[in-house]
């Protein structure tokens, strides 16, 4: 059946209308939860893979198994752009190179990248437990990527600290390479979201080293990261999110992303004017109250403490103090 002229006009229209809605939804517009992970023994293969994560939980599709030519990291994949983008969306569809989730270990969705940015004082809430102004300008710190590890990898709590804190946090990944973004075009330049936890030492933070926050922010293994980078198609809205920390199985953050100062698109567009965004690059988008230096009296991790980061719709991590 032949559709009249008209009716052929508006859907052309809606189209031009939908497409370019959705390249400001981000790098990859198909939802999906991409993984780094390690196969367990799997002779003669190489130790990093990137995958889909089926569902929350479940198998994975080995992308490199799928095409041995695609990068073997999420930085490696996420450089291929849309060419790597295809090849998981044939990959996916062709049900095909499926990893049962016994046979592999979940590795951070992203290493080594070329920078982690982090944003202090972003939530509401957050400023308010402390007393302190809501910032009219976009706090900005930075971890080393040495600093992160695995969605279920343990926390060292460092000699050199006796105040170790938690913070959840909702994380992005930069996708695609920019520099002085405009925020409307700022979700295209994003891969997806993930959870953090942006562990710190209180005591090098707020009292050592001239209170520079570095230090403190950046010692090994204080950034886990995980369980997979969400695509922002997967989410209804990354900006209206539970996001919650447990310690011990007790909750001690609980709040929304919907606190959010600064949103995904404003911070990138502020920090894209002072240095160039390169696929794989981490944004830690600040934390809500509930952290334990601002408890009466104060409260610290200490060896053997289980603190789970979650995230509605993402997912959630584990993490053991040793």
């Amino acid at each position: 059946m032949r559709l009249p002229v008209h009716s052929l006009l508006r859907a052309r229209r809606f189209y031009d209308w939908l497409l370019p809605d959705i390249g400001r939804r981000g790098v990859c517009s198909e939802a999906m939860r991409l993984v780094q992970f390690h196969r367990r023994g799997k002779e003669g293969v190489a130790n990093t893979r990137v995958g889909v994560e089926q569902q929350e939980g479940g198998g994975v599709v080995d992308l490199n198994a799928f095409d041995p030519s695609l990068p073997s990291t999420m930085r490696g994949f996420l450089e291929t752009g849309e060419r790597g983008m295809e090849t998981a969306r044939r990959a996916v569809a062709s049900g095909q190179c499926v990893v049962p989730r016994a046979d592999l270990t979940l590795l951070a969705p992203i290493t080594a990248p070329d920078k982690v940015v982090c944003v202090g004082m972003n939530y509401r809430d957050h400023c308010l437990e402390q007393r302190a102004p809501v910032p009219t300008e976009p706090i900005i710190f930075s971890k080393f990527p040495s600093a992160i590890v695995g969605p279920y990898d343990n926390v060292t709590h460092p000699a050199e600290s006796q105040e170790v804190d938690w913070e959840v946090e909702l994380a992005f990944v930069i996708g695609r390479t920019g520099k002085h973004i405009k925020e409307d075009d700022a979700l295209a330049h994003v891969a997806g979201f993930t959870v953090a936890n942006d562990i710190s030492a209180r005591d090098w933070q707020m009292k050592r080293n001239g209170k520079q926050w570095l230090l403190g922010k950046t010692f090994d293994t204080f950034c886990p990261l995980g369980p997979a980078l969400v695509t922002t198609a997967t989410l209804s809205d990354p900006h209206n999110l539970g996001i919650r920390c447990r310690v011990n199985s007790s909750v001690v953050q609980d709040s929304n992303t919907n606190q959010m100062i600064f949103k995904t698109q404003a911070l990138v567009a502020w920090v894209s004017q002072f240095v160039t965004l390169f696929p794989g690059d981490v944004f830690l988008t600040g934390t809500p109250p509930g952290v334990g230096v601002f408890r009466k009296p104060p409260v610290f991790l200490k060896k053997g403490d289980v603190v789970e980061c979650e995230i509605d719709e993402i997912g959630l991590i584990r993490n053991t103090v040793v």
